[in-house]
């Protein structure tokens, strides 16, 4: 079980886990799809968790899960780090 950030919604762990389950390149609106979520939505927070440096922006819309990301997923990242970046 990952420590919780507080700056994070729920769906930004879902949309972590699905990079982590599906290492491929996907937009926002694919992700949305698959998460059952708002495109939207999962767009603003795809732009938060960019920020923090656990997903990139790979080409134009396209994004996919980080180093970083990878390792807070698996708990290996002090959530310290991760509290001031949003």
């Amino acid at each position: 079980m990952v420590e919780r950030v507080s700056w994070m919604a729920p769906v930004d762990y879902e949309i972590m886990l699905f990079f982590e389950a599906h290492p491929i390149l996907v937009s926002p609106k694919v992700l949305a799809v698959n998460i059952e979520y708002d495109r939207q939505y999962v767009s603003r927070r795809c732009s938060e968790l960019t920020n923090a440096g656990l997903i990139e922006s790979v080409d134009t819309g396209l994004y996919q899960l980080t180093d970083t990301g990878t390792a807070y997923l698996e708990g290996e990242l002090d959530v310290s780090e991760l509290e001031g970046n949003n």
